[in-house]
Formats: structure tokens, C-alpha cells, sequence
């Protein structure tokens, strides 16, 4: 015999309070106040959407935030206008060097990369900035472009209420055992092979 939408009701309301139960014991039970290591990896599309969602997170609470893009910056994107024009406080470096199967020069990239993680660097450094964002920087471990010992040590040796976000595929065995978080975005379907263009607002 089908339920009543009293005893769906009920049965509900049942589930939910075991539920909540649950999560305000595992709310409890989180102790500790400092800053996390994310790492948002995987082949799907949204990792660095994401990392910026978090930069828009923090800036609403006034935080001070630090962005540094690697791999992109030759073609303008909606959230290098939109941090520029509407958030100059933001400490924002690129790269510069776009993609490297455009450049096609590794040791230029390796030069770039070099300059880049400097800056990134001081960021990690800055006890006064609450949020880094190092986006696409997996990539630089994955060319061995960067030391990943050098990368990871200032990741841990960080200020200890300092967050940071790292985004790209892969990043490496030691950056996920590092990582407080990690989060893997699966790609199951992408409109590009389709063959649509990328679109202004959605992809850049």
C-alpha cells in the first residue's frame, strides 16, 4: 500500500533529524582553526572557476587575497577585468606566457615560470594575506618546470592561518598527501569536441 503524504512526511522528517544529528556531531568534533591547502585537480572543466569562486568568497568578507596565474595570461579573461577593474587591492601576477604548446619554447617557459613562482613565493610568505590562489600550477610540477620540493616546502611552511588553492590536472602524488583537501573534477562531456568555441563569460 502507497504511503500517505502524512507518512512520507514523517518519514522524512525522520531522516532528516538522524542527519542532522550526524552532521552536527562532525561539526563539533572540528576543533582546529587554521588556514587548509586545496588542491582542485582532475580533466574535467572548473577547477580554476572554483578557485576563483573562493577568491569571491574571501574578498566578501574583506580578506586580503593573492592570485597567481600560470600558463594563462596572454588572452584577457572575465576574472582578470573584473579583479583588476573592481578589485585593484587584489595582489594579482600572470605568467604571461599563455599556453605552452603555443610558446613551444621550454626554456623560456622555465625562465617564466621561475619569475612567476617568485612572486607566488612572497605571497606564501605573507602572513597579512589570508587567500592564495596558485592557479594552474600543477602543470609547472608536471614539466618539471618548478622544483617540487622548493614548491611544496613553501606550502607547508606557509602562515599558519593562510589558505591556498591550487588548480590543473595531476600535481603529483606528494601535493595530494600535502593537500588538506583535494577535490577532482571528471570530465563528462565538453562541448569543444562537439566542435563549439569557446564562450565569452563561460569558458574565458
Amino acid at each position: 500500500m502507497a504511503k500517505t503524504v502524512e507518512e512520507k512526511n514523517a518519514s522524512h522528517k525522520r531522516s532528516m533529524e538522524k542527519q542532522k544529528t550526524k552532521v552536527d556531531a562532525k561539526i563539533e568534533e572540528a576543533s582546529t582553526e587554521r588556514g587548509i591547502l586545496l588542491l582542485l585537480t582532475g580533466n574535467g572543466k572548473g577547477k580554476s572557476s572554483s578557485g576563483f569562486g573562493m577568491v569571491m568568497r574571501a574578498l566578501g568578507y574583506q580578506q586580503k587575497v593573492g592570485v597567481v596565474q600560470f600558463i594563462k595570461g596572454v588572452q584577457l579573461s572575465g576574472e582578470e577585468l573584473f579583479i583588476r577593474d573592481k578589485h585593484p587591492e587584489v595582489d594579482f601576477y600572470q605568467m604571461g606566457t599563455g599556453f605552452t604548446w603555443d610558446t613551444q619554447d621550454r626554456t623560456s617557459d622555465i625562465e617564466a615560470a621561475e619569475r612567476t613562482w617568485k612572486e607566488a613565493a612572497r605571497m606564501l610568505a605573507d602572513e597579512t594575506i589570508n587567500l592564495v590562489l596558485l592557479d594552474e600550477m600543477t602543470y609547472m610540477l608536471a614539466y618539471k618546470y618548478l622544483d617540487e620540493e622548493i614548491i611544496l616546502s613553501a606550502l607547508k611552511h606557509r602562515p599558519y592561518e593562510q589558505s591556498v588553492v591550487v588548480t590543473g590536472r595531476g600535481g603529483g602524488s606528494k601535493l595530494i598527501e600535502l593537500a588538506d583537501t583535494v577535490s577532482e573534477v571528471k570530465e563528462v562531456k565538453h562541448c569543444f569536441k562537439a566542435g563549439v568555441k569557446a564562450r565569452k563569460g563561460v569558458d574565458f
